[in-house]
Order: C-alpha cells, then structure tokens, then sequence
C-alpha cells in the first residue's frame, strides 16, 4: 500500500465523483472500488489506491470496451503491465489543500452574477453573463471532513476573466460555512498548474487505462 493514499480519502472521493454525477454510489471490490456508471462510453469504473495484482489480474479479465480502470500510480509505472489492448489515458493528478486557499484580492467584473444550486450533498455555483449566458461552472460535494471539488470549467469565450478563481473562493466558502477545512480534487495537466496557484499540492498520479472500440 502506497502510504501516502488515505484510503478513506480515496473512498470518499470516488463516492462525491458518484454523488456529482447523480449515479450509484461505489462499492467494494478487493483493494479498490467499482462504480456501475453506464454511460456509453464509460460502463463501469473501477478505482485502485495503488498499483498491485487486483489491478493487473483484473485488467486480464477484461475484453469489454469502456470499462475504465483507474489507479493512483503514474503512466509509466503502468505501461509494461499491461496487454497491449488497454489505451492509457492522459495523466491526472490528485491534488489537495488542507488549508484555506489562497485567493488574490478582486471582485467579480460587473456583466457577471453568482447563481447557485444544491442536490447530494453537491453544491454547484455558475457564473453567468447578465444576460444568461453560462461562463463557468464548479462543484464542491461535502462528504464527511473532505470538500471535493468537481468539474470545474470556464467556457472558451470568456475565459482570461480570472472566472475560474472567483468560482473557486465560492466554492471554498460553502465548505467553509460547513466547517470543512480539507480539500481534495482531481486536476488536468493544464488545471494542475490553476490549483497550485491558489495553495493546493500534487496529492498523488493518477492515471486511466480503458480498451476503446
């Protein structure tokens, strides 16, 4: 076991990812878990806090296409381990903040306006242009002492607005008036670099595999 992957952390993550979505929670199998997704091009997700033999001998079992398999490890630490039918994906990165964020001083530009929704313990904020249009949008999902923050993007047209910062100081607000202090996502290689500007730290790798049609 890799001690650096909490596995309640890892647990509760994966259980917000669900949440987010609206789609069943996950469930135990062996070292990982395994969510039924059923989305066309992702059926199922199975999750591993480490790179060890329920992973691979189960990435052996499988022909299926769009079943994921997805492990805290780096791509490279896969790539001999796996038959050649598995397509690695592009890396991910765990990330986590324990600790206030750190947010420049700013107010949101006048054309734009907070709106706000809640459903799962999920929180969703927008912004929105006066006139309605979406720009950014973001998810905090409060479970246990964690926020986890989930599909956070600004559309292409109104990006360079600093939006996905404001976005951020509100989500942290809402795990602030939860009391919840500890803060945990799942970033990009380009998002990576936004987080590590507002105080957040590289958690663990995290990489995908799945067999395409």
């Amino acid at each position: 076991m890799n001690k650096n992957i909490q596995l309640n952390i890892h647990k509760n993550w994966l259980k917000a990812w669900s949440l987010s979505r609206k789609l069943p929670l996950p469930v135990k199998y062996k070292s990982g878990w395994m969510v039924d997704v059923g989305y066309k091009n992702q059926k199922k997700r199975y999750v591993f806090p480490e790179l060890n033999d329920d992973f691979i001998q189960l990435s052996e079992t499988i022909d299926e296409p769009w079943i994921y398999l997805k492990v805290c490890a780096s791509p490279d630490e896969l790539r001999d381990k796996l038959s050649e039918k598995w397509v690695i994906q592009p890396q991910g990165y765990m990330m986590s903040c324990f600790k206030q964020m750190s947010f420049p001083k700013g107010s949101l530009p006048n054309k734009y306006k907070f709106e706000f929704e809640s459903y799962n313990s999920t929180f969703v904020v927008r912004i929105v242009t006066n006139d309605g249009e979406l720009a950014s949008i973001g998810r905090v999902v409060l479970v246990d002492d964690l926020a986890i923050y989930d599909r956070i993007s600004t559309e292409a047209n109104h990006r360079r607005n600093g939006l996905a910062t404001f976005l951020m100081n509100e989500l942290e607000k809402i795990a602030l008036t939860n009391n919840i202090h500890n803060n945990f996502l799942v970033a990009t290689e380009d998002g990576k670099y936004f987080y590590q500007t507002l105080g957040w730290e590289l958690y663990s790798p995290y990489t995908s595999v799945v067999i395409p049609d």
